[in-house]
């Protein structure tokens, strides 16, 4: 099996992105994520460009690393300046990681109009660059910037100057698609170009066109042994090439070997871990690592599915350490509600008129406003009240919710009280405060429930969304409410419904609390009645 090299430029190219921004420290933790991924090659900037980059390097020479080599990033010298003498190259041999990775100019179009320099003295700074390099140096990398558009151009001239890299002794020579917008075909065009130079070859694409990944299967297919990408695509413009796609497809579909097949089943919490830090919300419909790349909300897909997988997906989910769903909604059948009894632990076994029954209110549900696809632990809760299997924890007698803004200098202030009966059907009263409506009945509910329930202490609402469901009523028409919540173990999703913003709230905070406890103590629930 051939092996391919995987070189991730995250924590470079990939801040480029816009809104994409990364701490020392999420670097440093980044790195260690990589190298468990499989990573070969992780570049973590340039040394010379900022303090962070330089600290980076510093302390990521510290870190234990089994499969990745860290690579500083820099530029050939600049015209005029010896390289031993040129600030920038000397940046990176303080950096004093294994590999050194350099960018050079192989579009003329860029010689002339950015360098301001002839031709020729651009060949002569790559290739006095690289050597000097190389004197110090394990590893050097030159990035042919504009390969593509470069060979497009003035194909000889773009061929010279790799002859130049390979002539300073530099290790690879990638090829990079910088602008985005080549096809397939201009790629395999430049790649069997390329490699009269005699030096190996890379691939580095950009996604202005979508065609990143496929540019660089392409690449590949033409005899380039590294690929330089980034997690989730993160990069300037429309994003780089995503190695969350790439690493997956070459090692279960094209035969290469990437990383392991243990190391590859992290491949989806890695994604989901970048894009925290990156504090970028994920992209669900990712290929391979998406939370929607194995989900099946269709009847016919679903049923399809439970016979066999392999009917409406491409791979196995475990494979890349993802999971399959089954998403329940308007559109589902019995199977897709018969299949999420089963991952809820329900006996649904010659209960078909029930099943019937729940599939019926689901669907009745949903066209009413709600949506179980982002709140489970709602649908579970409904499924299991439906089945006769759902325990009783309290019962709201009643709550009221004041909220006021005494001057227009002073904020607002919320209070809302609550009255419930207990698991000892005892009425219990509280009262509480807050920033506003729901974060003052939240905390009114929390007080009156802990008495009874301490765990509820550890619960953290960690996101709440509303959205206007359509119609023509304005101010006065539905709102949906979903909430996130979660504790030490996960995290689960609720949802209300309702005219009133706060009664669709306390529907979906009253699942929230419901279903933690029946998660941690669900028969002793059914006990207390």
């Amino acid at each position: 099996m051939k092996r391919i090299q995987i070189y991730d430029t995250t924590l470079r190219d990939g801040t480029q992105g816009e809104g994409v921004s990364f701490s020392l420290h999420d670097k440093l933790a980044i790195t260690g994520r990589l190298d468990g991924l499989g990573i070969g090659y992780v570049e973590g900037g340039y040394p010379a460009s900022n303090p962070k980059d330089a600290a980076y390097f510093e302390e990521a020479a510290k870190l234990r690393l089994s499969t990745a080599r860290v690579v500083a990033f820099g530029s050939t010298a600049r015209p005029g300046t010896p390289p031993s003498r040129d600030a920038g190259l000397r940046a990176l041999l303080r950096a004093g990681t294994p590999v050194v990775t350099i960018v050079a100019k192989s579009w003329d179009l860029h010689v002339k109009e950015v360098l301001r320099i002839s031709l020729s003295a651009n060949l002569e700074l790559i290739e006095k660059t690289v050597a000097y390099l190389k004197k110090h140096t394990d590893e050097v990398i030159v990035d042919a910037e504009h390969f593509f558009d470069g060979y497009g151009a003035n194909p000889s001239y773009a061929l010279r100057t790799l002859e130049a890299a390979a002539s300073g002794g530099a290790d690879l020579v990638c090829l990079c698609e910088t602008n985005g917008g080549a096809l397939p075909e201009a790629i395999a065009v430049g790649m069997e170009a390329a490699k009269a130079a005699g030096v190996p070859l890379g691939i580095h694409c950009h996604n202005d066109s979508g065609l990143a990944v496929a540019n660089t299967l392409r690449a590949i297919e033409c005899g380039a042994v590294q690929v330089q990408g980034t997690m989730n695509g993160f990069g300037e413009r429309c994003g780089n090439a995503n190695l969350c796609t790439i690493i997956p497809t070459l090692q279960l579909k094209k035969g290469y070997r990437c990383t392991t097949d243990r190391k590859l089943k992290t491949l989806a919490a890695t994604s989901r871990y970048l894009y925290e830090l990156a504090n970028v919300e994920p992209d669900r419909q990712r290929p391979y690592v998406g939370r929607a790349a194995f989900a099946h909300k269709g009847g016919l897909h679903v049923s399809a599915v439970r016979k066999n997988p392999v009917t409406y997906e491409h791979i196995d989910p475990d494979l890349v350490g993802n999971e399959r769903r089954v998403l329940v909604s308007d559109l589902a059948g019995r199977s897709s509600v018969a299949h999420k009894a089963e991952q809820f632990g329900i006996d649904m076994a010659g209960r078909a008129d029930e099943l019937a029954s729940v599939l019926s209110e689901i669907k009745e549900l949903e066209n009413s406003g709600f949506q179980f696809e982002g709140a489970e632990a709602s649908l579970e809760l409904l499924m299991r009240k439906d089945l006769k299997n759902k325990a009783r924890f309290f019962k709201l007698v009643e709550f009221r919710v004041i909220d006021e803004k005494p001057s227009e200098e002073e904020h607002s202030r919320s209070e809302a009280s609550v009255m419930i009966e207990g698991p000892d059907g005892e009425p219990e009263h509280t009262v509480a405060t807050g920033n506003g409506p729901v974060n003052a009945l939240d905390s009114a509910l929390r007080k009156a429930l802990t008495k009874f329930y301490p765990e509820l202490e550890e619960v953290q609402l960690h996101d709440y969304k509303v959205r206007v469901l359509a119609g023509q009523e304005g101010t006065g028409g539905l709102v949906r409410v979903l909430i996130e919540s979660g504790d030490s173990e996960g995290r689960w999703g609720t949802v209300g419904v309702s005219h009133n913003i706060v009664e669709a709230s306390w529907q979906a905070l009253v699942d929230s609390i419901t279903y933690k406890l029946h998660k941690d103590r669900g028969a002793l629930g059914r006990r207390a009645g």
